[in-house]
């Protein structure tokens, strides 16, 4: 009898057994179901920032650290350079569609702004009401001279007009747009570096210079416009390479993201690398066509020619000279564009191995980008210095950096350059000549020159643009009236003070 109750009692174990074992499983097999059912839902997210996203993936991907360079660099080979499918939305009689796009550029809108801020600047005057010369039938002359360093503003905006008619290129960086909310970003065609350079001095009988003067009156148009408050200028691009150009306006215009050369004097708040973007020079000198020089064909070591005492971070060049002055492959002398200046610089440059450049005034200079163009290997000796798309670009496969601190130690620096051997200097040299394009400035602009670098550095920035105009329309609704005598005000939005 016990024997017989003992086996039903086992019985019923595994029966219980089962059952909880069949329970399991079929929770197991439903929550599966839902998980995979909730997966397939869709999801709202913008297919403009996708495609923006994943032209700049390449950045999260082969991140490696260089000696002496703070930045964060990538193998520029892996880089993506077109932008992928955008998706656009049109209008029909039954409501929106969506249409696809094949590889579009950065679409920019352009304020039409009078001619006193672009083309006017070089004595042109319009035709009609057209506020833009017809650049098919002729261009107008920008200055020469150290005017070209911070050209920057004129390519752009000739880039930008020529993209309405240009068929030719095959992945357009930009394509201008004339409806504003088609649009990635707002560009503002102020050449405030060639008003700065021609007009920032008054005049006897002037209170203001006309400098001072037309960057009051970008702000009231700018900040007048329904693109600007609609975004607080977020999604607003502004050029001031010149670091001098737009020192009154850029305290009202600053949300915008700016183009400069460097933050030499601008105050964080105002500009930073996460905001802006850091543009070229236009190189001074000429480029080193059919460059078939040698290690041993370039006899000086290490050149510099330039203005030697300096303000501001630049007292390294003084004392670099006291230096280096008696090495006897250093050439190390004080020199301007004046009395044949530049072509001095040019044979300089070619006939030397490395080309010193220092930090002045302020981090960056046009000799970085001269010695590119002369294919003089750069040693960078500027701690705060930015560079030109960065994000994409490995600087120290074919420039050498040196911290101040260092360079300053007796003998450091001459040994230091003596210590590259032939294989290590051609290396990099041959990498100067494939790159240098990146940094040439031209009309009709070309693919993977300095314009289509400049704008697709731009288009990397644009979903982050995104990002802080989209943060700062969480609290824009203000709560209604309750009644007619006494509304309740408005209350300001978090938002917008972010």
């Amino acid at each position: 009898m016990p024997d017989r109750n003992a086996s039903k009692s086992v019985f019923a174990s595994r029966k219980s057994v089962f059952c909880f074992f069949t329970m399991t499983s079929i929770l197991f097999v439903l929550s599966w179901f839902f998980v995979i059912r909730s997966a397939a839902r869709p999801n709202f997210i913008d297919n403009n920032l996708l495609s923006t996203s994943e032209s700049i993936s390449v950045i999260d991907r082969n991140v490696e650290s260089s000696i002496g360079n703070r930045a964060v660099l990538v193998d520029n080979e892996k880089e993506e350079t077109t932008r992928e499918t955008q998706t656009t939305h049109e209008k029909d009689d039954d409501g929106v569609k969506c249409s696809s796009s094949n590889k579009l550029g950065l679409k920019v809108f352009m304020y039409d702004l009078p001619p006193e801020f672009h083309f006017g600047l070089l004595d042109w005057k319009p035709e009609g009401k057209s506020v833009w010369p017809n650049i098919r039938t002729k261009i107008p002359h920008y200055p020469g001279g150290l005017n070209l360093q911070h050209s920057i503003e004129y390519w752009l905006t000739l880039d930008l007009l020529a993209s309405e008619f240009t068929q030719a290129r095959k992945a357009p960086s930009v394509i201008r747009v004339h409806n504003s909310s088609e649009a990635d970003i707002i560009f503002v065609p102020f050449f405030s570096s060639l008003c700065y350079n021609r007009y920032s001095k008054m005049n006897p009988h002037e209170r203001k210079s006309i400098n001072k003067v037309l960057q009051d009156k970008l702000v009231k148009y700018v900040t007048a416009q329904e693109e600007w408050k609609r975004s607080g200028g977020k999604d607003h691009l502004v050029l001031a390479h010149h670091p001098n150009s737009m020192l009154d306006a850029r305290t009202k215009l600053w949300p915008a993201t700016f183009l400069l050369s460097d933050f030499g004097r601008y105050p964080p708040n105002i500009a930073n690398v996460e905001k802006d973007v850091i543009a070229p020079y236009r190189h001074v000198i000429r480029s080193y066509v059919n460059d078939n020089s040698t290690f041993d064909s370039r006899p000086i070591l290490l050149y510099f020619q330039g203005a030697i005492y300096r303000k501001d971070g630049g007292f390294a060049r003084q004392e670099l000279f006291y230096l280096l002055k008696d090495e006897k492959d250093v050439h190390f002398s004080f020199g301007s564009v004046l009395k044949g200046g530049v072509s001095k610089a040019t044979e300089g440059m070619r006939s030397s191995k490395f080309c010193l450049n220092i930090a002045g005034d302020t981090p960056s200079s046009n000799r970085l980008f001269d010695a590119i163009a002369s294919h003089c290997v750069p040693v960078i000796i500027s701690d705060d210095i930015e560079l030109p798309y960065e994000d994409v670009l490995d600087y120290s496969q074919f420039c050498i950096f040196v911290r101040t601190s260092d360079a300053l130690k007796e003998n450091y620096l001459i040994n230091f350059m003596r210590s590259i051997g032939r294989d290590e200097w051609t290396r990099m040299w041959n990498k100067l000549k494939e790159i240098e394009n990146f940094f040439e400035f031209q009309y009709p602009s070309k693919e993977g020159d300095a314009v289509q670098m400049i704008w697709q550095a731009v288009a990397r920035k644009v979903p982050a643009m995104r990002l802080k105009l989209n943060r700062s329309r969480r609290y824009t609704r203000s709560l209604p009236s309750t009644s007619k005598e006494e509304g309740i005000k408005s209350i300001p939005a978090p938002g917008n003070f972010w």
